[in-house]
């Protein structure tokens, strides 16, 4: 591949806000930002009917997916990426600002404070998740981008003449794909549009469990297509037939989105007066 068919990869300062002697960087704005914008997203999809929780009830959820996200990103991280480092250095399991976070390990705790928390506010566990997993995608895609930004996670080698291949500053001479984007734009910006219109639609909510499906089954889908573009962590590599972590962990994740669709469907609907 010959220079003229190479972008130029942005060179971005990795501190987004600078204060004073203290920075905000990138990463950390990207989750401020989800978590702000998916908080108001959520106050009002929680009150479309049939209403599955009041706006102060989201507000009091806020903290607990904070906690779910971080804590299950971390642990799934070291449980399914690298728990031969981690079982020799346990102390670094703490230092969550070096990175090392896991989307799925978020999910898992997101599912973990969506149960906890439906148990004590005595809502149904399955319709508020509905409206809270319809705005993931939001947070996804922002994270994606600033993934971008800090010139990692790039993508596998990209073929000769790929007007957008780039040659990442952490990834060798090779142009690559820039599968951040893909990422974002797929897990992003297609999987958003696809699960705010479904739960904007009664018939999607008043079947607890549909819209959970639906963005599990999404993100499997969208993800898996990504990793053929993604290169695989080094400490990883590819696994059996070529596959990747990421793939891996996708395939119960789609499961189990078929399995909560089929199970919405078949179940009896959620009243439009129990809200």
């Amino acid at each position: 591949m010959t220079a003229a068919f190479l972008l130029p990869f942005p060179q971005f300062d990795p501190v987004a806000i600078h204060l004073g002697p203290f920075g905000i960087r990138w990463y950390a704005l990207a989750y401020i930002v989800s978590l702000v914008a998916g908080w108001l997203i959520a106050r009002r999809l929680c009150t479309l009917k049939p209403v599955v929780a009041t706006q102060v009830q989201v507000d009091d959820f806020a903290s607990w997916a904070i906690l779910g996200v971080v804590l299950g990103g971390r642990l799934g991280y070291v449980l399914f990426y690298r728990p031969d480092f981690y079982l020799t250095h346990p102390l670094e399991i703490l230092q969550v600002w070096q990175g090392g976070m896991s989307f799925h390990g978020g999910a898992l705790g997101v599912i973990v404070a969506l149960a906890l928390f439906s148990r004590a506010q005595k809502l149904n566990f399955l319709a508020f998740s509905d409206r809270i997993t319809a705005i993931v995608p939001l947070g996804l895609g922002i994270g994606r981008c600033a993934n971008f930004v800090n010139g990692e996670l790039w993508g596998r080698p990209a073929p000769a003449g790929l007007p957008w291949a780039m040659v990442f500053p952490r990834g060798g001479p090779i142009p690559r794909h820039p599968s951040e984007l893909y990422e974002a734009l797929t897990e992003g910006v297609l999987l958003l549009c696809v699960t705010l219109f479904a739960v904007s639609r009664p018939w999607v909510r008043e079947r607890p469990g549909f819209g959970a499906g639906l963005f599990l089954f999404g993100y499997a889908v969208a993800r898996s297509f990504c990793e053929f573009f993604r290169e695989p962590d080094s400490f990883l590599g590819f696994l059996p037939f070529g596959t990747t972590m990421g793939q891996v962990l996708c395939i119960p994740m789609a499961f189990v989105g078929i399995w909560l669709m089929i199970w919405a469907v078949r179940h009896p609907r959620l009243a439009a007066s129990h809200g």
